[in-house]
């Protein structure tokens, strides 16, 4: 895993700005100093210094099956 600074996609950009932001509504201290006093441009702001990054994980995550209870068959008479 390595810290990624561009974005592959807008979905990725707005959920790590979001994310950001979030953490910024928390008590979490600017890294940058912006005109803005809303959490969102914040974030922004930040990512737009390259001063937040997020970590791509290498391999997919996968889902860990759930044993099913049988389910009953029915027999035809």
């Amino acid at each position: 895993m390595s810290v990624e600074q561009e974005f592959d996609s807008n979905f990725r950009y707005v959920m790590v700005a979001a994310r950001r932001a979030r953490q910024l509504q928390n008590g979490s201290q600017p890294l940058v100093d912006s005109r803005s006093r809303k959490a969102c441009k914040v974030a922004q702001d930040e990512i737009a210094a390259g001063k937040v990054g997020y970590v791509k994980a290498d391999t997919p995550v996968i889902k860990p099956e759930i044993a099913a209870p049988e389910i009953p068959k029915f027999v035809s008479v």
